[in-house]
């Protein structure tokens, strides 16, 4: 072979060096130490694709045109709230709870609101056909935003319930994240059915640099939303879709998802419509005249409710600033429903440090992963929770736990879109509410037990039997979920 000829080698190594003295400076600044020195490593150890991948999906930011348009969201929400009536307070709060409310206003989530009521739906199928019912009820609009949203057999009554609407002539606006649904199956019959029925669809965070539309490509919006008239909402984590999501690869496996959602009646729903109102105009610059912020339903339910929103479009990761407030609140038990559970040191001293103070801690996550990175970055904490005394309930095959939901003793709980782990803390636009009353939190156990009676508990014997190359390929992803 050939030797390069010596002006080339003092060429590499110029740019090589160069390379990494820069990414020294400009990569630690304003980001996690974790996240810092995982890209370091990326660019230290492949220079070159390092530095490419750092360029491409390095900043985890929203393009700044479109941080403004939230921080006009922003202070439309602030000016709007401060003159609505929220409902009364339930009365007899935790010293700890008003000033946790406040920093989450403070970090951008709507007001606390009472008067609400709000209930659990645990049955898939079920959930669609009761968000579909509540759309047949529809009298001026209705808001439906899913980060995945596929016509199929299982929606097809949600897609009904849209399309009677519509043919009444009342507005149905639609918002679907474009990479979740771009690749997948029935992506254009779903287009074509949302266009014959005249709903007003928007793709969010689209990637068409051809029409100046582009940002990091591994940002999604991952909220799951409906709301009608202002008076009733859905929230939670499960998507519009069959239970199987329609792949192949999962219908192979036989996986089906489990999730919730929640069922919201009172002021609340002005703050879920406040959500959809920003995202809509994020994406078409208009506001449409339907949804009237001060237009508040005071319910006759007696939960304080708080909808917090969170991604990129914020300064910082306030979902996993309100996570963290509530696991150092607790003062009996914490349980922590996740189907990604991959923490941040913060995190992950949290929950570790509430056992130490005689918090009781259960975690409930699959036994088997969907995505094959998520999962053995996942599996590399199990180690540390089980010595720090946190019981981990694995749900049983074939099926995906995909609940997020997190209880704080017996009066405060948050449901929503956020997982626990980096992706959604940083890059994902998720939407949590944040439930105080016992009634609300009495459901959220009958679901724990449940999916406690179908699980099996992992042990730390169990767990020292993993096999050698388990333990790499955990370790490995553990590295890779730090690059953002």
């Amino acid at each position: 072979m050939e030797a390069w000829p010596w002006w080339a080698v003092i060429g590499y190594l110029v740019i090589d060096v160069t390379v990494r003295v820069v990414s020294i400076i400009v990569v630690p600044r304003n980001r996690r130490p974790t996240a810092a020195m995982a890209w370091l490593l990326a660019i230290f150890l492949i220079p070159v694709l390092g530095a490419l991948l750092f360029l491409l999906i390095g900043n985890p930011k929203l393009p700044r045109a479109r941080r403004r348009k939230q921080e006009q969201v922003n202070a439309y929400i602030a000016e709007t709230a401060s003159h609505l009536n929220f409902g009364s307070l339930r009365p007899n709060a935790p010293e700890w709870f008003p000033p946790l409310v406040a920093m989450n206003q403070r970090l951008g989530a709507l007001p606390l609101s009472g008067g609400n009521d709000a209930h659990l739906i645990s049955d898939y199928q079920e959930s669609l056909d009761a968000m579909a019912d509540a759309m047949r009820q529809a009298e001026h609009y209705v808001h439906v935003e899913f980060y995945i949203l596929q016509s199929d057999a299982s929606t097809d009554d949600f897609f009904r319930a849209m399309e009677e609407v519509a043919a009444r002539g009342i507005p149905v606006r639609v918002l679907l994240d474009y990479w979740a649904n771009r690749w997948k199956p029935r992506y254009r019959e779903t287009l074509r059915r949302l266009d014959a029925m005249g709903a007003d669809w928007h793709l969010m965070l689209p990637i068409q640099p051809l029409r100046g539309r582009f940002q990091r490509p591994d940002l999604r919006n991952h909220r799951k939303l409906v709301v009608v008239d202002g008076t009733v909402g859905f929230v939670g984590s499960q998507n519009v879709t069959d239970s199987s999501y329609n792949l192949p690869r999962n219908i192979k496996r036989g996986l089906h998802w489990v999730d919730l959602m929640v069922r919201v009646q009172g002021p609340v729903v002005a703050s879920l419509n406040a959500v959809f109102l920003s995202d809509y105009y994020a994406e078409t610059d208009q506001v449409p005249d339907a949804g009237d912020l001060t237009h508040v339903e005071l319910g006759d339910g007696e939960l304080g409710c708080q909808i917090v929103p969170s991604g990129p479009g914020f300064e910082v990761e306030n979902n996993l600033r309100l996570f963290l407030g509530l696991l150092y609140a607790a003062q009996e038990r914490i349980m922590i429903v996740s189907p990604y559970f991959v923490p941040d040191e913060a995190l992950l001293l949290a929950v570790t440090a509430a056992v130490d103070r005689g918090v009781q801690v259960e975690l409930f996550v699959s036994e088997q992963g969907d995505q094959a990175v998520v999962y053995h970055a996942q599996r590399s904490y199990y180690e540390a929770l089980l010595r720090a005394g946190i019981r981990i309930w694995m749900y049983p095959k074939p099926y995906i736990l995909h609940t997020k939901s997190l209880t704080i003793d017996e009066q405060v709980a948050v449901i929503g879109s956020s997982n626990m782990d980096m992706r959604s803390f940083g890059l994902n636009m998720e939407v949590s509410m944040l439930v105080r009353g016992e009634e609300f939190v009495d459901e959220v156990r009958i679901v724990e037990d449940e999916y406690r009676s179908l699980s099996r508990e992992l042990t730390l014997e169990e767990w020292n039997k993993q096999p050698l190359r388990s333990t790499v390929l955990d370790n490995l992803a553990r590295l890779t979920s730090a690059l953002q």
